[in-house]
């Protein structure tokens, strides 16, 4: 089993659910000249799988990819603090969508999915927004914070799964990794 992800979220989670597996980061681009977040998060997820799996194809492996997206706008990773406080002011007082795509190849078999969530910020004042930004959480994910830290006091209601948002969406990931033959939780 492979992990074709770098994310310690995602390490983590995967771990959590009592799979063995190795990472492989695929080294894909996460550009395309896709502008629909759902089918944008199921596409670079595949590349990522496909690629790692073309290096190693009698694994199983797992790759996911996750877009933030504010109406039209999707939000990719912000590249240092001041388009991270950009981002997250353009968050504050709003509802966005978190699109996780997650796909699986073993023996020349794909499968995949996409779980969405829907997050709604708190309205953030401009100390708020600078002190998160500073704390430099964000850097590293889609939309420029993350859930499961210091982020979670912008969060004012969540609705979906809140795994996705981390993410590595739990419930569409077991059920392609045991699609696959792959036991979770020792089973």
């Amino acid at each position: 089993m492979i992990l074709a992800s770098g994310s310690p979220r995602r390490r983590k989670l995967l771990a959590n659910l009592g799979v063995p597996f190795r990472v492989v980061v695929s080294g894909e681009a996460e550009d395309s000249p896709e502008h629909d977040p759902a089918r944008l998060a199921g596409e670079l997820a595949m590349r990522k799988a496909r690629a790692v799996a073309r290096a190693h194809p009698d694994a199983v492996v797992i790759a996911a990819d996750t877009v933030v997206a504010v109406g039209a706008e999707l939000l990719g990773k912000p590249g240092d603090e001041a388009e991270n406080r950009a981002f997250v002011r353009r968050l504050s007082g709003r509802t966005h969508q978190v699109y996780t795509g997650v796909s699986v190849v073993s023996g020349g078999r794909t499968a995949g999915g996409v779980e969405r969530t829907d997050v709604t910020f708190r309205a953030l004042s401009d100390a708020e927004v600078t002190h998160y930004a500073r704390t430099g959480e964000g850097l590293d994910k889609a939309g420029g914070y993350g859930i499961q830290g210091v982020g979670m006091a912008l969060v004012a209601r969540l609705e979906g799964d809140y795994s996705n948002v981390v993410g590595f969406p739990l419930t569409l990931v077991i059920r392609l990794l045991r699609e696959a033959g792959i036991a979770v939780w020792g089973e």
